[in-house]
């Protein structure tokens, strides 16, 4: 936009709450440390008993008529929310996406050794894309891939569910498997 043009942008929500001096405010509600509601003052007063507590003044709710204030101390209010994020992130579950290729005249053994893997990877809660790849030939028997790719998902049937109906992408046939839920 050009300059000077009249308009006026406002910040919806800042990540950092406002602190001590920052507040300007004329009328805040102030709640204490303990969490005691000591009532309506000015940010000066509020201020004022923060200091003499050794604490912060913090804004924990601008929006609000009058905005609320609360006295803590705010260096370990940042050290708690951060050891909460971190732990968050830490018990959060990713689910990958494995691929099991396989092809129209695999044979018996390579075949377990396929389901094994995609079992394992089954167990460790990932989804297992299984692909049948058709070469040459092979285009002209898409139901011979289909046959393969329905006898994969029944030897895994024990520890995954199939999304959809196996389906042709490109000269793939494709198969998508997700964990059973642990009982």
């Amino acid at each position: 936009m050009p300059k000077g043009c009249g308009v006026e942008v406002l910040t919806i929500s800042n990540k950092e709450l406002q602190i001590n001096e920052e507040i300007r405010d004329k009328e805040i509600r102030v709640v204490g440390d303990d969490g005691a509601q000591l009532g309506i003052m000015s940010a000066k007063d509020a201020l004022k008993i923060a200091s003499e507590k050794n604490l912060d003044l913090v804004k924990i709710a601008p929006q609000a008529v009058p905005p609320v204030c609360r006295i803590m101390d705010y260096g370990k209010y940042r050290f708690e929310k951060a050891k909460r994020e971190k732990e968050a992130r830490k018990n959060q579950k990713t689910i990958d996406t494995k691929e099991v290729r396989l092809s129209l005249n695999i044979d018996v053994h390579d075949f377990d050794t396929k389901v094994n893997n995609a079992i394992k990877f089954l167990k460790g809660g990932d989804k297992v894309k299984v692909s049948v790849r058709f070469r040459g030939r092979e285009m002209a028997h898409p139901e011979l891939g289909q046959t393969l790719i329905m006898r994969f998902a029944d030897a895994c049937s024990e520890y995954g569910n199939m999304d959809k109906t196996p389906k042709m992408e490109g000269r793939s046939m494709v198969l998508f498997l997700s964990a059973k839920p642990v009982k």
